[in-house]
């Protein structure tokens, strides 16, 4: 990846996407917890323990090799992101919840995802190539946790701005990820072939498995439909800037952020067939009692 892109546009592009997703927080959203202990509780055990364990699954199934495993563990450990939102009120989701998840997850993450990735590199004994120290980590999230902060109060002090600007950053960020997903691909054009041969399958699969466990397991425990889709809409939406920028600025590894890039090839067009399926699910279950 070009050294102006990484040192310069990748910070810029998270802070700005971190900015956005405080433009759309409250406290209230933190202290919503206490209303919906079940669900938030069931989605994060979903996106904290389950997926990393799937992933890891695969990880091992398919064997990768060991920058595109440690890559892909990194991915499973970020938090979800704001397209989450977008996606969870496109298909009927509880986007209050939405909203909860990803502020509770964003900052939590600042503990596991440096764990898990740890343990990635330490189970393919890497240490020596690949480094995570503590201050980068710190960096990181001061980069992460300090726009949204500055997001929060801007709403707070102008909250007519901050519903303009909902939409357009919500639309940038997309572009935004497109554009480091796209240098990435071209950055590493000659390995194009390899990298979806060797991490397309997992990634795709980690990514339906993701959406999936994130709808079904919350139903099967009694969490509203709603909400149901709101945890699948989370759970499946990473937040793959994050994981991107960790990768090249902190792991130092264009070929570590491979497997962000590659999910979200899938992510927006599966997050997308399952919302239409599961939306028109519910639409037709909706319909049958209406008319029993």
């Amino acid at each position: 990846m070009d050294s102006a892109l990484s040192t310069i546009g990748l910070p810029v592009a998270l802070g700005f996407i971190m900015f956005g997703l405080g433009l759309g927080l409250t406290p209230a959203d933190f202290a919503r917890v206490g209303k919906h202990p079940k669900a938030v509780v069931v989605a994060l055990g979903c996106q904290l323990v389950l997926l990393p364990a799937i992933c890891f699954g695969l990880v091992v199934l398919f064997d990768l090799p060991p920058l595109l495993g440690i890559g892909m563990m990194l991915l499973a450990a970020s938090p979800g992101g704001t397209t989450a939102n977008l996606y969870s009120h496109l298909f009927r989701g509880d986007v209050a919840l939405n909203i909860t998840l990803t502020a509770i997850n964003s900052v939590i993450s600042v503990v596991t995802l440096p764990i898990i990735t740890s343990l990635a590199i330490r189970y393919y004994d890497r240490g020596d190539e690949v480094q995570l120290p503590l201050i980068e980590v710190v960096k990181v999230f001061a980069l992460v946790l300090v726009p949204v902060l500055i997001g929060m109060a801007v709403r707070r002090r102008s909250p007519g701005f901050a519903a303009r600007m909902d939409k357009p950053v919500r639309i940038a960020s997309a572009v935004i990820l497109a554009v480091l997903v796209l240098a990435i691909l071209l950055g590493e054009l000659e390995n194009v072939a390899d990298y979806f041969a060797a991490v397309g399958a997992v990634a795709g699969l980690f990514c339906a498995a993701s959406l999936v466990v994130g709808y079904v397991v919350p139903k099967a425990l009694g969490i509203t439909e709603a909400q149901a889709i709101a945890s699948s809409m989370e759970i499946g939406v990473h937040n793959a800037t994050l994981a991107i920028f960790v990768a090249v600025e902190v792991l130092d590894s264009v070929e570590i952020s491979v497997p962000a890039a590659v999910y979200s090839l899938f992510m927006f067009v599966l997050a997308a067939l399952w919302g239409v399926f599961v939306s028109r699910r519910v639409a037709a279950a909706e319909a049958t009692r209406a008319s029993a």
